[in-house]
C-alpha cells in the first residue's frame, strides 16, 4: 500500500514537470512583462501541430522537428510582440487580454479549419512507454523522467538568463519602468520583444513534449492556459523555481485525486489550488 501511494506520488512530480513547462512562458509574461497572455495556451497547441506537421509531412523525429521550431518560435514570438502586442502594452489590463483573447479564437479557428477537430498526437518512437523499474511497484517513465529533467534545466537556464546576464538585467530594467529604461537609452519595444522570443522558445520545448506525452486539438489551448496560470500563481508571481513547485503541487494533487475517482483528477487540482491561494495569495514562493 505504501510503494502504491510512493509511485503515485512520484508520477504525480513527473507530471507536474510538464505542467511547469507550460506554466514557464506565461511566468515570463505576468512576472517579468507584466500582462497575461490569454493565448498562451493555444500557442503551445499551435506549435504542437506545427511539429505534428513536420513529423508528418517530412518523417522528421520529434527531436529534429522541435529544433527546427525553436528559431521559428523565437521570431514568431518576437514578431508577435514588436507588431502586435507592443501596440497595447502600457494602455491597462483590459486591452491585452483583448487583444490576446482575440488572438486565441483566431489561433483555435484557424486550426480547426486546417487540421479538424480530430484528436491529435505525435509518435515518439516507443518512448512514450518506456520505463525504469525501481523496485517494490515503484516505476518511472523515461519520457516523463525527461520532461522533469528538462524543465528544472530550463528553471536553471531561464533564471541565470534573468538575473546573471546584461539582457536579463535589460528586461527587467524595461519591466520595472519603461518610461525611465526608454530615458536611459535603452529600446524598450526591442527588448520586449526579445524576451516574447524567449517566451516563444519555452512554448516550443513544451509543445514538442507535450505532442509526444498526451493527445491534443484545437481546443486544447484553454486548458493548458488554465494550468498554467494556477502553477504560476501557487509559485509566485516572478518566481521560476516557485513556478516549478506550482506545477508539482498540482501533478500530484491531480494523481492523488485520481486514486478516488478519475472524476476527481482535474478537480482536486483545482480545489488545491482555491486553498492555498486563500491561504497564501502572494504564492509559496514570491520573488520580492
Amino acid at each position: 500500500m505504501f510503494f502504491s501511494w510512493a509511485n503515485q506520488i512520484l508520477q504525480g512530480v513527473l507530471v507536474g514537470g510538464l505542467y511547469a513547462m507550460f506554466a514557464m512562458g506565461l511566468s515570463l509574461s505576468v512576472g517579468i512583462m507584466r500582462f497575461v497572455n490569454i493565448a498562451h495556451g493555444d500557442l503551445i497547441v499551435l506549435v504542437s501541430f506545427l511539429i505534428l506537421s513536420l513529423t508528418q509531412a517530412f518523417g522528421l523525429d520529434p527531436i529534429l522537428a522541435v529544433l527546427i521550431t525553436l528559431p521559428l518560435a523565437f521570431l514568431g514570438g518576437y514578431l508577435l510582440q514588436r507588431y502586435l502586442l507592443q501596440r497595447v502594452i502600457g494602455e491597462g489590463v483590459l486591452p491585452i487580454i483583448l487583444v490576446t483573447f482575440g488572438l486565441s479564437i483566431i489561433i483555435q479557428n484557424g486550426l480547426l479549419g486546417t487540421y479538424g477537430a480530430d484528436t491529435r498526437k505525435v509518435a515518439g518512437g516507443g518512448i512514450e512507454t518506456a520505463t525504469l523499474m525501481l523496485g517494490k511497484g515503484i516505476n518511472v517513465g523515461v519520457l516523463p523522467l525527461a520532461i522533469f529533467v528538462t524543465a528544472m534545466v530550463m528553471v536553471a537556464g531561464l533564471d541565470l538568463l534573468l538575473y546573471r546576464t546584461r539582457m536579463g538585467a535589460r528586461i527587467r530594467a524595461v519591466s520595472d519602468d519603461v518610461s525611465s529604461a526608454n530615458l536611459v537609452g535603452l529600446p524598450s519595444a526591442h527588448i520586449y520583444a526579445i524576451a516574447m522570443g524567449i517566451v516563444g522558445v519555452t512554448v516550443a520545448i513544451s509543445a514538442g513534449f507535450m505532442s509526444v506525452w498526451t493527445n491534443f486539438d484545437p481546443t486544447s489551448g484553454p486548458s493548458r492556459l488554465i494550468t498554467a496560470f494556477e502553477a504560476v500563481v501557487l509559485g509566485g508571481l516572478g518566481s521560476l523555481w516557485g513556478t516549478l513547485i506550482g506545477g508539482i503541487v498540482l501533478g500530484v494533487a491531480q494523481t492523488l485525486g485520481a486514486q478516488f475517482d478519475a472524476a476527481w483528477q482535474v478537480l482536486a487540482g483545482h480545489i488545491v489550488f482555491l486553498i492555498i491561494f486563500m491561504l497564501r495569495p502572494q504564492g509559496l514562493f514570491p520573488r520580492n
